[in-house]
């Protein structure tokens, strides 16, 4: 595996930051009137555009994040930890007296999770839109705030390539969201993500309509690992095997990392594929969305253990 060792400009992000407050250990969902305990507790940053460019940020690239981040308790635990993983942030709730992040409280038992969170939010007005554009102005790849597009289309005229992460909605359609696969480089929906918003019932139908948008398309396809369908070809890269996962809560982050990770060095789709599947794999061996996580120099070495996986 090679890629393109130039030097290269910075990655951007806008994102409301994400602090887990996770309770493992706990063997099912209380009842109202209730109480259980856990027998593991942590707080740390969780995934969103914020997670993907802290393991973006752990892998050397240089990485910008506009986020907001108030005077509360939450919020500057968020801003001492971003400080830690050497993100360059752009506040966009300065003064603010609400809770601009998005505060989870996770309750991890042997079947699943489950959430329940808060957030006062950012607001949207025309001078936050100002501040995003001019803090990810000269990034190679900006990572897209769907409330914003104008903005990213004004940065696509000006060089950036747009990397689109929407997620889950029931709302989830073409209708909706043409706009933004219209402006979108590159986007990696999961399996049920890809067949809600195109209607379609198998992957593989579903890549050949995302095709009307994207020039290559990628669909996560949880164990049966990763369909690329590019130029009219599809491709499967596999999982990684033997992976013990353990909370899969943020893998879809950590694969957008992998990925562009590999789209910013210049490999070809698959590599940055199989980096995904490394990152997103690697992931879901521990409980947190951000507390299992690859250096450069790791993930290089694993693309090259299983490189057969590309054969």
């Amino acid at each position: 595996m090679a890629g393109n060792n130039e030097k290269k400009r910075f990655i951007a992000g806008c994102g409301g930051v994400n602090v887990d407050l996770i309770f493992a250990g706990i063997p099912r969902i209380p009842s109202e009137g209730e109480e259980l305990y856990g027998n593991r507790f942590s707080m740390m940053l969780g995934g969103g555009a914020p997670g993907t460019l802290v393991l973006l940020s752990r892998l050397g690239i240089p990485v910008r994040l506009q986020t907001g981040l108030g005077e509360d308790f939450f919020s500057r635990f968020a801003a001492l930890e971003l400080e830690k993983e050497n993100i360059e942030i752009y506040n966009l709730c300065q003064g603010t007296d609400g809770i601009p992040v998005n505060i989870s409280s996770v309750a991890v038992t042997p079947g699943d999770r489950t959430f329940i969170s808060y957030s006062d939010g950012i607001r949207k007005t025309e001078e936050t839109a100002r501040k995003i554009y001019e803090s990810s102005q000269g990034a190679g790849i900006c990572m897209m705030d769907t409330a914003y597009p104008e903005v990213y289309e004004q940065l696509k005229r000006e060089g950036s390539r747009i990397a689109l992460d929407m997620g889950w909605s029931d709302t989830l359609s073409l209708a909706s969201c043409a706009h933004l696969l219209k402006l979108a480089d590159y986007y990696t929906p999961n399996r049920r993500e890809a067949l809600k918003i195109t209607g379609r019932s198998t992957p593989e139908e579903a890549a050949r309509v995302l095709a009307e948008y994207l020039e290559t398309v990628i669909i996560k396809l949880d164990s049966e690992g990763c369909l690329i369908y590019q130029q009219g070809q599809f491709r499967k890269i596999p999982v990684i095997p033997g992976i013990a996962a353990v909370d899969s809560t943020g893998a879809g982050d950590a694969f957008l990392a992998g990925y562009l990770y590999g789209i910013y060095h210049g490999y070809d789709v698959a590599e940055a594929v199989l980096f995904g599947n490394l990152t997103g794999g690697k992931c879901v061996t521990r409980e947190g969305c951000l507390a299992s996580s690859y250096t450069e120099q790791e993930l290089l070495a694993e693309a090259q253990t299983y490189a057969d996986l590309l054969m």
